[in-house]
This record gives structure tokens, sequence and C-alpha cells, in this order.
């Protein structure tokens, strides 16, 4: 009896793949004898884990300027100023809170646009708000318990203001143009006042000439420096809880435990109103060119 690899002989001397089905391809086969299901489910090829970060060694390479001279473009800064705006709002918390943990803030401009040939500058954006604030579920004589939460808001905001050019006075804009123009035109005219020798001498009506130019001017553009935020924050129309439990009935509606009583300080709030002033500071900047001239003793 002759054995081959993955193959026992059969009683009536055929050849079978080990473990397969009468009809399947020996080249179909991924399972190896005495291999489970699964031993062959796709592994990752690769594999890459970090290794230690250690100090690393510079070595400071010489520096190749232009010396000779040249013409650059360049933001040139028109003006430098603080802009102050006074924001009121009101915002409505998706649930009662007992109180404010924290009110963190990120000022965002969305437009900063100088209107040409005038001093105007528009400035348009928000305060993005995250708002921390505590919640009550349970409640007894000696504390409260919830969950600290928070809620994202955007408070917008938006002026216009009168622009001292402290820098650069901002280039003046060119304006476009359209011209027309005609040519001369021969026509044979008819008629019993005309000779045959009379012609009309006149601008060719049977076209359209013209000529348009634009200039693509630089327009100025922001830069913001930095920003203050002062605010105040009112919580409007807070209930004391403790008043509630003999005046209503709103304390079995918000507690879990309708026999629990609550700390006779505790108040719940659903909106705030808070007063901001934002103080804004910002360059406005025009691209210029700038010729630099050459460097007359050797560079350093």
């Amino acid at each position: 009896m002759t054995w081959s690899y993955n193959k026992q002989m059969k009683p009536d001397g055929a050849f079978k793949d080990f473990g397969k089905k009468d009809g399947d391809s020996m080249y179909d086969n991924k399972k190896d004898f005495g291999k489970k299901d699964g031993d062959f489910l796709p592994k990752a090829c690769v594999k890459v884990s970090g290794g230690e970060i250690t100090d690393c060694v510079n070595t400071p390479v010489d520096i190749e300027p232009l010396v000779t001279g040249a013409v650059v473009k360049v933001p040139a800064v028109l003006a430098e100023l603080t802009v102050q705006f006074n924001v009121n709002s009101i915002i409505d918390l998706p649930e009662p809170a007992t109180e404010i943990k924290s009110i963190g803030k990120r000022l965002k401009i969305t437009q900063c646009l100088l209107l040409q040939n005038t001093n105007m500058l528009f400035i348009e954006g928000f305060v993005r708000k995250n708002i921390q604030y505590a919640t009550r579920k349970c409640s007894n004589s000696e504390g409260t318990c919830g969950d600290i939460r928070h809620c994202s808001v955007d408070v917008p905001f938006k002026c216009s203001t009168a622009v001292t050019f402290n820098g650069l006075e901002p280039l003046p804009v060119i304006p476009g143009s359209t011209t027309g123009f005609e040519y001369l035109a021969n026509f044979d005219i008819e008629g019993p006042q005309f000779g045959n020798k009379d012609h009309l001498q006149t601008a060719d009506y049977t076209e359209f000439n013209q000529i348009s130019t634009e200039y693509f001017n630089e327009l100025p553009f922001c830069e913001l420096i930095s920003s203050r935020i002062v605010e105040f924050d009112e919580f409007l129309n807070p209930k004391f809880l403790a008043k509630e439990k003999f005046y209503g009935d709103k304390k079995e509606k918000i507690c879990c435990d309708k026999k629990s009583d609550v700390p006779f300080e505790e108040i719940e709030f659903c909106s705030l109103q808070e007063k901001m002033v934002i103080f804004l500071t910002l360059k406005v900047l025009q691209n210029r060119q700038v010729a630099v001239p050459p460097l007359l003793a050797d560079f350093c």
C-alpha cells in the first residue's frame, strides 16, 4: 500500500483527501491534517509597537540666504486695534440644574472684512461655551445626589467699527472698465435722392465689439492676536425646593424618591442669563510687494 501526503487509500484502491467529501478538489482544501476549524483564520500581517523615546542630537546647518536683493510679497500691517463686544444672551438648559460647575469658552471669528475705500471693519463670530452643571436625582435633608452633565452652545455676536490706520494706508481699489468700439463700414444706398456713386459711411451696426478690463485687487484680511472675556452669569427664576415641599407638587415630579427631603438652601433652575464683554485684539493686513535691498556686508 502506498501513501501520499494528506491522502489515504480507500479499500477500493482510490485515493481520497482526508476530511474532504467526494467531488471536492484537493487544491481547495485549506485544512491540514490534525488542524481544527478556526486555526487558519486571517491574522494581521503587520504589527508595530512603540520603542523608547530618547534625546535626539542635531547639528546646525549653514543658512544660505539671498543677499543680492529681491522683490517679495509679504503681509503689511494696516492697523492694530482692540475691539469691544457687549453680548447679552439667555441660555435654556435641557433639564433642571442645581448649580453651574464650570463654563469653558472659546472665541471663534467667522467674518472680519474691511470694506475697501472706507475704514469700516465688519466682524462676526460666536463664543463656543461648554457649560457643566449638576443635576439632582435623589436628596434628603442632609444633601443631594445627581449627575454632572454638560451642554455646548454657540453665542453669536457681530458689529462694525471704524478703523484708524496706524500702519500703512490700504491700497486704493482699481475699478474695472468696459469700452466698446466700432469699425467703419460702407453700405450701398438707393433712392430717388441718391446718385449711383453715393454710399453710406457709418459704424458697422452688424457687429458688437467690446474691451473689458478687470483688476484683481488685494483684499485686506485679519489676524487674531488675543481675546479677553469678562462675563456675569445669573440664574433665571430659581426654585427653592424646600418651599415646594409645602406649596406645590413639583418636588414629587422631580425627586426620584417621593419621601425624600431636600436641604433648606437647595435650588433648581432651567435658564441663565449671561452678560459678556469681549475684548478682541487683531491686526488688519494686506499683501504688498516690498523691495529688499542687497546686503553690503558678508552674512554672518
